[in-house]
């Protein structure tokens, strides 16, 4: 994808109601024609979909973004695929019982990230005489 076509999907997917065709143009800095061939390569890329509109009369297009599919690596922690996947249940995530044991699961086998912060001097304690009952 060119770099202009990269500010036009950004640009599109910026508005929640996307952006007019007849506008787009003057944001990217292009002239009509040359924004008319970047809409049909981010149409034929299923990035944005076109929507006939009248402005005043005049008939432009409205561009809005299409949703592409998740990135797998968004449901994997690890090589665990997250409960929620295929879950039926209404449940409130904060109280999800499966992904609660999921996410523990995780914590314990050591995929998580480790805390770079933390060391093995961290555990000792500050006071001199519990040192000594180590």
């Amino acid at each position: 994808m060119t770099d202009l076509e990269q500010q036009a999907i950004a640009v599109i997917s910026e508005s929640e109601n996307g952006v007019l065709q007849s506008e787009l143009w003057k944001v990217l800095g292009v002239d009509s024609r040359k924004c008319s061939r970047i809409v049909k390569k981010l149409l034929d890329m299923n990035r944005v979909e076109r929507v006939e509109h009248r402005q005043d009369g005049i008939k432009t297009y409205r561009l809005i973004a299409c949703r592409g599919p998740v990135d797998p690596n968004l449901l994997l922690a690890g090589a665990d695929l997250i409960p929620c996947i295929a879950c039926e249940c209404e449940c409130n995530v904060e109280e999800c019982a499966m992904l609660l044991d999921w996410m523990f699961q995780l914590a314990i086998s050591g995929a998580l990230p480790e805390d770079e912060g933390s060391t093995d001097d961290d555990n000792e304690s500050v006071f001199p005489d519990e040192q000594d009952a180590h």
